[in-house]
């Protein structure tokens, strides 16, 4: 499916999409977070490799390592969250990675301001 498509141009399309990603692996190592323009929480290349529990703070820390542990065992696939940040609603949701075979893999973040999008009625076509 991905036939084509270089690392390059993956990376390109994850970037301009409105919203954040990163990616722990199933050690619970950050490998990846995407680069857009006007991310909602900073992200710097000495993230790559270090641990998740050790980016939260010590008042969250365990609720990391909950929904960290209820992935692994198969008990939730998803867990979210949303909060106020500057009077922006900031929706995060994590997504536990499984392989065909139903194996843990990981983690996908999904961080995304939905602030517009709870704005939305009615209807509006593409040329309006």
């Amino acid at each position: 499916m991905l036939e084509g498509l270089a690392i390059g141009d993956i990376e390109n399309m994850i970037d301009h999409l409105p919203l954040e990603l990163t990616f722990i692996d199933a050690d619970d190592a950050i490998v990846y977070y995407s680069r857009g323009d006007g991310r909602i929480f900073s992200r710097t290349p000495d993230l790559i490799t270090m641990k998740v529990q050790d980016c939260h703070s010590s008042r969250s820390v365990h609720v990391v390592q909950q929904i960290l542990d209820d992935f692994r065992a198969g008990k939730r696939d998803v867990a979210e969250s949303w909060r106020n940040r500057n009077g922006r609603i900031i929706y995060i949701r994590y997504v536990a990675v499984r392989d065909k075979d139903k194996g843990y893999r990981g983690v996908l973040e999904v961080i995304q301001d939905i602030t517009d999008i709870q704005k939305l009625r009615g209807e509006k076509s593409l040329l309006d």
